[in-house]
């Protein structure tokens, strides 16, 4: 009968998976051991009380808000279960996954302490998971996926090309954004652009696409970005069309984020997935017969930040006349889309 029970008790603990176990204390402090880890879909999810609580900091849960806000140097810094974002002030910084509840606990990502706590802290964080391999990720992006998809490489594709894509057409509401010939207003091309692309990429792809707006309305920058936080998106284009004092002014620029982080934010310095996507971008539309100048670094404009790979697109010059057929006529718009 003990043998019996040992045979079971085994096969048992051969069952179970990898306990993931890290390690975390501020720099120069003994690293202490978190074991209460909980393994979601390969990530590995933290109780943010006991994280805040070892940093030597502490937050509070607002049960009616659903929120979580925890003091930094920086500001408040606010979580809530199902967000892809940590909202500072009127920033929002996107997170690779969102915190959950489990089992009665507001649990955060990895990522959110690996890549972003220290930058919020103002202080260097030592972080180590101890068993990495409870946690691997399939290899390869998302993009690189799609990419082989699009040169049409004879390999099967064991994962989906692209599970669904997120797109922002610019201004709306009582902002017109850009107004060129004929009062041609920057918001009604993007938005029926931005339709035009959706249509296509359900009919030749057939899956998701999430729009910021679908109509004429105006949206703060919380809720343009909520079409890019649906955890299934994998790239977000952001729609826009210019304007110049004279007519001569033509073409299509491509602009990806450039680096910049929170001080002691593991960032992806190149964004090479961003800049691989707007390389390709340009690329089609040359092919279509289009003026494309080139793909750019935007300081200044609203990429926000993250390893989500982003494109915004400036279609073309609302005052140059053949640009403008181009982006006021449905033939045109089928074309860039």
């Amino acid at each position: 009968m003990r043998i019996f029970v040992s045979i079971i008790f085994l096969l048992l603990l051969c069952a179970l998976p990898a306990q993931a176990v890290v390690e975390l204390a501020l720099e120069g402090d003994q690293p202490q051991r978190l074991e209460e880890v909980y393994l979601r879909d390969g990530v590995a999810f933290l109780a943010v009380d006991d994280v805040l609580d070892l940093l030597g900091s502490r937050g509070d849960w607002d049960s009616v808000a659903h929120l979580y806000r925890f003091r930094t140097p920086r500001g408040t810094a606010v979580i809530s279960p199902g967000s892809r974002f940590i909202k500072l002030g009127e920033r929002f910084i996107p997170l690779a996954n969102k915190p959950r509840f489990i089992d009665g606990r507001l649990r955060v990502p990895e990522d959110f302490i690996a890549r972003h706590l220290s930058g919020l802290l103002d202080q260097k964080i030592y972080y180590r998971n101890l068993n990495p391999s409870a946690t691997q990720k399939e290899e390869g992006s998302a993009l690189d996926r799609f990419f082989s998809f699009l040169l049409r490489k004879k390999k099967p594709l064991d994962a989906p090309v692209l599970r669904a894509v997120a797109i922002d057409p610019g201004h709306g509401g009582q902002d017109p954004g850009s107004i060129g010939i004929n009062g041609v207003k920057e918001k009604s091309v993007t938005l029926a652009v931005a339709q035009s692309l959706q249509k296509q990429i359900k009919m030749q792809l057939g899956i998701p696409i999430y729009l910021s707006r679908d109509d004429d309305y105006g949206l703060t920058l919380e809720e343009r970005l909520k079409a890019a936080a649906h955890p299934d998106v994998d790239a977000l284009l952001l729609l826009h069309a210019q304007a110049a004092e004279v007519y001569k002014p033509q073409g299509i620029y491509l602009y990806v984020r450039r680096a910049e982080s929170l001080p002691g934010e593991n960032v992806n310095n190149d964004d090479k997935d961003s800049r691989r996507l707007a390389e390709n971008l340009a690329s089609a539309l040359r092919d279509s017969g289009l003026t494309v100048h080139g793909v750019s670094e935007a300081p200044l404009l609203p990429l926000g930040q993250g390893d989500l790979p982003t494109v915004l697109i400036e279609m073309g010059y609302l005052t140059n006349p053949a640009d403008q057929m181009l982006l006021n006529e449905s033939e045109g718009q089928k074309q860039l889309a």
